[in-house]
């Protein structure tokens, strides 16, 4: 009897991971998490609102940027409850519903994220390729239609996603290996053949983060040629570069522990759980919390801008 009301409780809920071995020291492991949950809203929130207050950040780079801290913002948002929920109350249990609408808006966030740094390349690439009409290549009008693509683009390739894990029995144990559910994690929980799944996240990642980290690359190839070949002065060609540093930071930060996670979840199953877990937490939480922080220091005009707001 047992073993049948135990198949039917797993047959409706999954099980969230936080760190196994570790329940004891959950509540200290806690507190970090909490300061980065405070930092990236705390962080995002202020460069939206100095971005959105002072006219003279409403430049396409500034824009840019405020894509991509309402992007952290809602991330932070889908992942860091039930992160807390595992190390404050030991709340683990996560209903199918919830499970598959949380993974929508992760894998959603991750893909316009993606998109928006995608943006913000090919904005430096005008700015140093084609300064002089840089600004009527990049309108405030062909910025939101951009922007509205890259959430178009975001909901047509992941919105299959939920209704292809709906339509599995889920008869194993349901224990994730991580604070949130993600789709990898959770089709492998799967007690059917879950090949068109796998061949269709593979195809998603590929033509979304795959093309998209390949079009950064080839764009910062054209910003390196153009530096060498068209700036004369070594300090001019230092200050153009310069200003790609913070991209940068942002796209290592990001694609790194991506493309690392997805590639333990894809080919390399027996990946030990103390290398998965960290990588999955770094996955989510680290690119919120640092954007912010890289901009902040990197960006001298939107620096100036946060010290005179605390000065006030």
């Amino acid at each position: 009897m047992s073993a049948v009301n135990n198949t039917k409780y797993n047959s409706a809920m999954f099980f969230l991971t936080g760190f196994p071995g570790e329940e004891d020291v959950h509540l200290w492991i806690s507190i970090p998490f909490c300061l980065m949950y405070v930092i990236s809203m705390v962080g995002n929130s202020v460069i939206l609102f100095i971005i959105k207050t002072d006219p003279t950040l409403h430049e396409p780079m500034y824009i840019f940027l405020s894509m991509l801290a309402t992007t952290d913002l809602a991330l932070s948002i889908s992942t860091m409850p039930t992160t807390l929920g595992i190390f404050f109350f030991n709340s683990r249990e996560i209903s199918f519903d919830a499970c598959f609408a949380q993974l929508f808006f992760i894998h959603l966030l991750e893909c316009i994220e993606s998109s928006v740094l995608l943006l913000m390349a090919f904005d430096r690439f005008i700015a140093i390729r084609n300064p002089l009409r840089y600004a009527s290549i990049l309108t405030l009008p062909r910025i939101g239609k951009m922007g509205l693509v890259c959430v178009l683009r975001g909901v047509a390739v992941i919105l299959p996603l939920p209704f292809l894990l709906q339509r599995f029995q889920y008869c194993r144990s349901n224990i994730l290996s991580h604070c949130y559910c993600i789709n990898q994690d959770v089709m492998k929980m799967a007690c059917s053949d879950i090949r068109v799944n796998s061949i269709y996240g593979l195809l998603i990642a590929l033509l979304t983060v795959g093309l998209d980290s390949l079009l950064i690359f080839l764009s910062y190839v054209m910003i390196l040629k153009t530096t060498v070949l068209s700036i004369t002065s070594h300090a001019e060609c230092l200050r153009a570069l310069n200003t790609c540093v913070s991209h940068l930071c942002a796209v290592l930060l990001f694609y790194t522990p991506m493309i690392g996670l997805s590639v333990m979840h894809r080919f390399w199953e027996g990946s030990s759980p103390l290398l998965q877990i960290p990588l999955g937490y770094i996955y989510v939480l680290v690119p919120p919390v640092m954007n912010p922080i890289v901009y902040s220091m990197k960006s001298k005009h939107l620096r100036a801008r946060i010290i005179r707001v605390f000065i006030k």
